[in-house]
């Protein structure tokens, strides 16, 4: 009995680590938009956060389009810039600094 709470214990440890780390943020999208596409888009993060509300931001995500959306705003954006591991943070830091958020990053 002893053994078997041990494993179940550990394994909600596991668990829950792995959920907090796979999570996606404003912050941490913020910093990869300075390091992986500002230089190409050629304006800060505002500019294209304001490009769409919260609600269009999150259609797009949803229909899968948000890396064809970086690349109509940024042309000059590289492909691996664009990673599908990217995309959540991307999202996230667009969505936080919509254009009806009332938000404004500091990039």
């Amino acid at each position: 009995m002893n053994k078997i709470i041990k494993i179940a214990l550990g394994a909600a440890i596991i668990l829950s680590m792995g959920a907090t780390t796979a999570s996606a943020s404003p912050e941490k999208g913020k910093k990869l938009f300075v390091k992986k596409l500002k230089k190409a888009c050629g304006v800060s993060g505002a500019v294209i956060a304001n490009k769409h509300t919260q609600g269009e931001w999150a259609e797009i995500n949803e229909d899968g389009k948000l890396a064809d959306e970086i690349k109509n705003f940024c042309p000059n954006v590289k492909d691996n810039a664009l990673k599908g591991k990217y995309l959540p943070h991307y999202f996230d830091f667009f969505h936080e600094y919509g254009s009806d958020s009332g938000n404004v990053p500091s990039c």
